[in-house]
């Protein structure tokens, strides 16, 4: 296992449909990083239920109640899609409260497919270059952000990418994003240090 990541306490919030290939492998990705990774959801079931491609998927056990999680407790958030996912959670203002803080907090997001739909509604994609799952490319643009037909983008503490065939690119630089901010931390202590 790497340590890149460790220490670092990763949210990945998701809720009934969401695309089980967008939450599974970013998630393996970041905890063979050293990431603590916790799925936090809305529902108010102990598991939420995945959409494999075309059909449902596994359960996967919520480790965290939203209505029991704050962006302080964590160093960065990653949105999986699938299109039944963000469309719920993109109409529950817990959810946007929740997303909007670690905006506020300037702390690392990553979105992908649909994902961006809870952006929009958390009103943090006005300026903002970003891609996502071509289909909502609109909605994005009228939301007032560019949006652009690239595998990852990457616009401050933001990064989006299309579809899971865009997966591999995507955990490279979230690994990659999420490390850069803890070597940001590290910095003054080290210089305190010499």
């Amino acid at each position: 296992m790497s340590a890149e990541l460790r220490g670092k306490k990763i949210a990945i919030l998701a809720t009934d449909g969401f695309e089980q290939v967008e939450l599974v492998d970013p998630r393996k990705a970041l905890d063979e990083a050293g990431a603590q990774t916790a799925i936090v959801s809305p529902a108010t079931t102990p598991k939420i239920k995945a959409w494999n491609h075309k059909r449902w998927g596994r359960f996967y056990k919520v480790d965290v109640p939203l209505a029991e999680a704050k962006p302080e407790n964590f160093d960065a958030l990653l949105l999986p899609g699938g299109v039944m996912n963000p469309d719920k959670m993109r109409r529950n203002p817990q959810v946007l409260s929740f997303v909007k803080g670690f905006f506020e907090a300037n702390k690392p997001v990553a979105a992908i497919c649909h994902a961006p739909w809870t952006l929009i509604d958390a009103e943090v994609v006005e300026g903002r270059r970003l891609t996502s799952y071509h289909s909502i490319q609109t909605d994005l643009r009228n939301a007032g952000a560019e949006w652009v037909d690239e595998q990852v983008v990457e616009d401050n503490n933001l990064v989006t990418s299309r579809s899971p065939d865009d997966i591999p690119a995507l955990n490279r630089k979230i690994i990659e994003k999420f490390q850069g901010e803890a070597r940001q931390t590290e910095r003054p202590e080290e210089q305190i240090a010499a």
